[in-house]
């Protein structure tokens, strides 16, 4: 059975690993407040304050739970979806016209596999 010395050591262990690979794993644009490089160079040389200092200030923001159950990031992953009315068309007219010709181009290519075959 381990000593308190040797859980101690294996806790630390654990933590410097976790934090090693979230650094390498996390996005360089999500870090915060040093470049990525730096805290990883911070963790390697200072194990257990280096992966506290990461834990506490330099990993990124989490998701948080909104009201409606949903989560949200601090910034979306594609702003250009982040606008209001884009399920609607522009021009109804022109947005048929599409689907249109896109059963058309559908309906040819099935109808072309069908012949070749």
């Amino acid at each position: 059975m381990l000593y308190f010395g040797g859980l101690f050591g294996l806790l630390v262990l654990a933590l410097w690993v976790f934090s090693l690979v979230d650094i390498v794993t996390t996005a360089e644009d999500e870090v915060r407040h040093l470049p990525k490089l730096l805290w990883l160079l911070l963790v390697l040389l200072i194990p257990l304050a280096g992966s506290l200092v990461w834990l506490l200030a330099g990993r990124p923001r989490q998701i948080s739970a909104r009201s409606d159950g949903r989560f949200q990031r601090d910034r979306p992953d594609y702003p250009e979806y982040d606008h209001p009315g884009r399920f609607t068309a522009p021009d109804p007219e022109a947005d048929e016209r599409f689907l249109r010709e896109c059963r058309r181009r559908a309906e040819e290519q099935r109808r072309k596999t069908r012949d070749d075959d």
